[in-house]
């Protein structure tokens, strides 16, 4: 397994996301453990909450209109550092 990759979430310490980011960054921790080299809370304000995966953007509050449920975030992430991995019942219904 490629242990290299790496989740930034960065949030915005004036609207006290900080306990969100960190609940989000605890559950990619748990999914993807043989998969991620490092988890980075990176704080920031102005209303920023955005999720990095390898340096590429995968989430931002501003333009995608709030916050991601969690299995829609594990989903993104996985597509980007581990597309082979199953997610089980939390991944996307097949077509």
């Amino acid at each position: 397994m490629k242990m290299n990759n790496s989740v930034e979430i960065q949030y915005c310490t004036q609207c006290r996301w900080m306990l969100r980011a960190a609940w989000m960054g605890q559950e990619l921790l748990s999914t993807f453990e043989e998969e991620l080299h490092e988890l980075i809370l990176r704080p920031g304000t102005g209303g920023i909450f955005e999720i990095r995966a390898n340096g590429k953007l995968i989430w931002s509050r501003k333009t995608m209109g709030g916050f991601p449920e969690i299995t829609e975030l594990k989903q993104l992430i996985r597509d980007e550092i581990a597309p082979e991995k199953s997610l089980g019942h939390a991944d996307r219904k097949k077509q």
